[in-house]
């Protein structure tokens, strides 16, 4: 075998190459063939085994897609909880399997739509939710337990969970019936999305506060799902991505240790959520190799005793920020080669954006094309028909190598500064995303990286046309009006009483969650409720890092 690699590396070298850079979308070389030396000393059963066996490297559930297909679930949300209502059901009508919510940013940030401060912005980049009223208009005629729904939200994650919980107990459903992920990641909120609002201490004693009772009250319930989507939308490599996610999800297992939880009577509602971004073979490589770091730390950090806690279970998103604008028809392409690497890397659910995406909120047609996508690759591709088959791949299993020890490196370097909020403090996140996007955009300017339509056949005079949704002022005027009528119909002194006593809990060490619940009933709305905490935790400044 010697002799014939030999003979391969020679020919290799005297046959032409193209004058370009053979490199990931992570900017690191790429191995012209993988070979067995690139496997010296691997051992097959204790790192790769058989899927639904530790590490779970090959995939958490023993036949995979024959037993399941993974859960289609396109991000959904714009406009007033009416419109978007209609696309849930629109949605739901054309096959998808779960529903997924994007909020606004006012109430990504706790804000009301009447709140000064949110104005232009009410409906524009998601729904608007500021009150429990406008949560029921948005699950009217969907029965809370027959969907499973995502909501991404973060800061004000308990507020949107107190008001899911309220919705489900005038539909008549137990909350031990309710299924879905709440997204809740406050870590990577400071490291890449900056929609933070409280301080990280206090938003970490929130977040244990939603597991703690949610494992008694909502056992289905994800109450975490861990993001290494925006981290990878902020610039991030995939192994920064990979490293970075992981450790935020191990900053939660010890916070809720630390209150005196079993970590196995919580870690199996833990989920993760990840980008699929260009480089197909890393992109399965990162999914592989998450899975068997996640097993590992679990079983032999943690102590987890239940099988159910060493199985990393992931929501996969195709990666917004390599849509471009110039040709949008392009993204189809880009979307569907992205959603059949999270396939083939073993998601559990899949979002495949949208082509229009670079340029407003998703038409109707073209979510519906980004739905159709994963239904071909579900029906017509056989990829769904085996598991794993990249398994024993020269190239793939080397790749999944190199991408735990990446991680590794990272998890060192992170525990040397003092764990991940301290890390967060240092800016050491913040700078290093910040160096890897620089590369990037670096190698396109420089045409080391072809991006198709962007600095490489592109078109002359080329026009966009395709139909952009609009979103009027309208929306705006609506929802500040349906504030007005619900705070004019609500009892005054109920609201009073509930706020007040909601800064008493959050003063103490009482679980937030019940009077959380309690304020969503009595229509307290989002700001209010957010407010009343800032007054004890105070507000978050980010430290200024070059």
């Amino acid at each position: 075998m010697d002799d014939m690699h030999k003979r391969w590396a020679e020919a290799a070298k005297k046959s032409p190459t193209r004058q370009a850079r053979f490199i990931t979308a992570s900017g690191e070389e790429v191995e012209l063939m993988g070979t067995p030396g690139h496997l010296d000393g691997f051992d097959y059963e204790k790192e790769v085994a058989v899927p639904g066996e530790f590490p779970y490297t090959r995939g958490i559930h023993p036949n995979l897609y024959r037993g399941r297909l993974w859960t289609m679930r396109q991000f959904a949300g714009f406009g007033t909880p009416q419109d978007t209502n209609k696309r849930f059901k629109f949605l739901l009508e054309h096959g998808q399997t779960g529903l997924s919510v994007a909020f606004d940013l006012p109430t990504l940030m706790g804000r009301d739509a009447d709140d000064p401060l949110s104005e232009g912005e009410v409906g524009l980049c998601g729904v608007s939710i500021s009150s429990l009223r406008d949560m029921e208009i948005l699950f009217d005629g969907i029965p809370l337990d027959k969907v499973s729904t995502s909501m991404t939200i973060n800061s004000p994650a308990m507020i949107l969970l107190a008001f899911y919980l309220a919705v489900a107990e005038k539909q008549g459903v137990p909350w031990n019936k309710l299924e879905g992920t709440i997204q809740n990641d406050i870590l990577k909120e400071y490291i890449a999305q900056k929609e933070y609002i409280f301080p990280p201490k206090p938003s970490m004693r929130i977040i244990v506060d939603m597991m703690e009772f949610c494992q008694k009250e909502v056992p289905r319930w994800n109450t975490v799902s861990v993001s290494g989507y925006h981290i990878r939308e902020a610039g991030s490599t995939a192994a920064q991505e990979l490293a970075f996610t992981l450790a935020d999800g191990f900053a939660y297992v010890e916070a809720a240790m630390e209150r005196g939880m079993d970590v196995d009577s919580f870690a199996p509602r833990l989920s993760y959520f990840f980008n699929s971004h260009n480089d197909f073979f890393e992109e399965i490589a990162k999914f592989r190799a998450a899975r068997r770091i996640y097993a590992k730390r679990m079983r032999d950090k943690y102590g987890a005793k239940d099988e159910r806690s060493w199985k990393l279970r992931f929501h996969t998103q195709t990666a917004g920020a390599t849509l471009t604008a110039q040709q949008p028809e392009n993204n189809i392409a880009r979307v569907a080669f992205q959603a059949l690497a999270g396939v083939l890397g073993g998601t559990q659910s899949l979002h495949t954006n949208s082509m229009d995406e670079t340029l407003a909120l998703p038409s109707a047609k073209a979510v519906k094309i980004a739905l159709r996508t994963q239904q071909i690759i579900a029906y017509e591709t056989g990829v769904p028909h085996t598991v794993d088959p990249l398994a024993g791949s020269f190239f793939v299993e080397d790749l999944t190598n190199k991408m735990e020890a990446r991680a590794e490196e990272y998890f060192a370097r992170i525990d040397d500064l003092g764990g991940v909020i301290p890390a967060i403090e240092k800016g050491f996140f913040q700078k290093e995303i910040a160096r890897a996007a620089y590369q990037y955009q670096n190698e396109i300017e420089n045409n080391d990286r072809v991006i198709v339509g962007v600095n490489e056949f592109r078109e002359a005079d080329e026009k966009i046309e395709i139909p952009i949704l609009q979103i009027g002022p309208e929306v705006e005027e609506g929802q500040r009006r349906s504030l007005k009528d619900i705070r004019a119909i609500r009892n005054p002194q109920r609201v009073d009483s509930l706020l007040a006593d909601l800064k008493s809990a959050a003063e103490g060490n009482r679980n937030l969650m019940p009077i959380l619940v309690d304020c969503a009933r009595a229509y307290v709305t989002v700001g209010e409720m957010i407010d009343a905490l800032k007054e004890v935790f105070g507000e978050y400044v980010e430290p200024a890092e070059f």
